[in-house]
């Protein structure tokens, strides 16, 4: 018989017992699958075997960093930026007509292109089966967009017909001949060019543009849970750490965040005309991935079983490009060991050896960055391993021909023409830029909001951790750019 009084579950006890009633319980989720039933009585009766910090169960899993490497941060106070590229200097055309024995018009194909080549020009013409015969412009009618004709007469040959060209064909000048005492004809006005005018080449450019987007994340804890103390230690990966778990919460929201900032500015896409999302109100903002597939080159199937052809064959495509010299190479692991095949396939002298130029020609501090430098013709490389492409809760997990298994992007600066300075200016190949004024700073903002952490911004009995960003990726002379793709 129990005694008297009785308070709640609590029963007196002449002796000491071990009752399940004298302990705090744990919730037992693992009874039934290979723990005991009375595994929470137990942890809490007897001191428990647990380790004090958690397991670092997949490293460090922040995948930013990308963008710090290869790229600046430059701040704009527009809703979008602007961008001019310097076109080509020479002057060329493609798939133009023949017409008659030596006309070669600008209808049809060549449509919306206006001619400038002048006569006295000298010029090569060539076909698409390695046919071409060298000609002199004897008479030029450039006019409007699309039309307009030239006559050019071989110089090995009485028509270029019989020069043998067949087809479309590519012309382009290098040089001029004139008659002794002649002089360089006059420019004329008007909707045609008379046949012995002069068309003057002024500079042209072509303009690109990108828009920052509003990026935003917030962490939410009431007051209560900020003040719980845990036995197990967490730490971050930016090397924070204690018994207190909101701090880990909030450390993983920020890095998570700076996260998103990156696979912003490298996954973004511009809104579709009738798209959704434009329907929306959202306009979204070029990523890299996007910009190279659109204005770049993409190599498809990338693999070391080809050998070192299929590098080449990127390296000959670059050459018709801007040339750069140094160039860096994010790629996934497949794809890097690809590199690593082909690279040992070859002797370092068949391949011209290592070459460190972008490090100041330092072998140590391009192997601490995590960079194997090489070097093809007269092209120097940097690869390095992107865990971005590796990491199966981003791209690691993609395979197929939508997979991206790296990119690489050119060293150094490039000349763009700003539009507000009226000059050319250097710029990175990429960069960031984020809004800025002398008011607010929005390159990376975090505050706090509620009543708890040292805010008193309300009667919210919680801390709200904020952040915000405004920003886009500025991708120039993406012509010189290379996305490698699965297939």
């Amino acid at each position: 018989m129990a005694l008297s009084p009785q308070f709640g579950s609590l029963v007196p006890s002449q002796s000491q017992q071990a009752l399940a009633t004298n302990y705090l319980q744990w919730t037992n989720n693992g009874a039934g699958a290979g723990i005991p039933a009375n595994f929470a009585d137990f942890a809490q009766q007897y001191l428990p075997e647990i380790y004090e910090q958690e397991v670092e169960r997949y490293g460090n899993r922040t995948l930013s960093g990308f963008l710090r490497m290869v790229g600046a941060e430059l701040p704009m106070t527009s809703d979008q930026v602007i961008w001019s590229e310097q076109n080509r200097l020479h002057i060329a055309y493609d798939g133009l007509t023949l017409a008659g024995a030596n006309v070669i018009n600008w209808t049809g194909t060549a449509a919306g292109v206006v001619n400038v080549i002048s006569p006295g020009a000298t010029v090569v013409v060539m076909d698409d089966f390695g046919n071409e015969v060298k000609c002199y412009v004897s008479a030029s009618t450039p006019g409007a967009a699309g039309v307009g004709t030239i006559t050019a007469l071989p110089y090995t040959a009485a028509t270029i017909a019989a020069a043998g060209l067949v087809g479309l064909v590519k012309v382009f000048v290098y040089g001029s001949e004139y008659a002794k005492g002649s002089t360089t004809p006059n420019n004329t006005s008007g909707a045609g060019v008379a046949a012995n005018g002069y068309v003057s080449v002024t500079p042209s450019f072509t303009q690109f543009s990108n828009n920052p987007l509003i990026i935003r994340n917030k962490y939410v804890i009431n007051g209560s849970d900020t003040a719980q103390i845990g036995w197990v230690e967490v730490s971050t990966e930016d090397g924070t750490g204690g018994y207190l778990w909101y701090l880990k919460a909030e450390s993983e929201t920020r890095l998570r965040f700076e996260d998103y900032l990156e696979m912003m500015c490298v996954e973004g896409e511009i809104a579709a005309a009738a798209s959704g999302a434009l329907g929306n109100g959202q306009i979204g903002s070029q990523g890299l991935f996007a910009a190279v597939q659109a204005r770049g080159n993409v190599q498809v199937g990338f693999s070391a079983a080809a050998g070192i052809s299929d590098f080449d064959d990127i390296l000959r495509n670059l050459d018709t490009q801007g040339a750069i010299e140094e160039n860096m190479l994010f790629l996934d692991r497949q794809t890097a060991l690809d590199f690593d095949d082909m690279l040992a396939a070859i002797s370092s002298g068949s391949s011209g050896g290592t070459a460190y130029g972008l490090f100041e020609n330092s072998e140590e501090m391009a192997l601490n960055l995590g960079f194997s430098g090489f070097r093809r013709g007269s092209y120097d490389f940097y690869k390095t391993d992107w865990k971005y492409l590796n990491d199966a809760s981003t791209r690691g997990a993609m395979t197929g021909p939508n997979s991206i298994e790296g990119v690489l992007v050119p060293a150094g600066t490039t000349t763009v023409y700003d539009q507000i300075l009226g000059t050319n200016i250097r710029r990175p190949f990429l960069h960031v830029r984020y809004r800025a004024s002398q008011s607010d700073d929005r390159r990376m903002k975090s505050w706090l909001t509620g009543s708890v952490g040292g805010a008193f911004t309300s009667d919210l009995d919680a801390m709200e951790v904020n952040f915000l960003s405004e920003r886009c990726l500025v991708t120039q002379a993406a012509n010189n750019f290379v996305l490698f793709k699965g297939v």
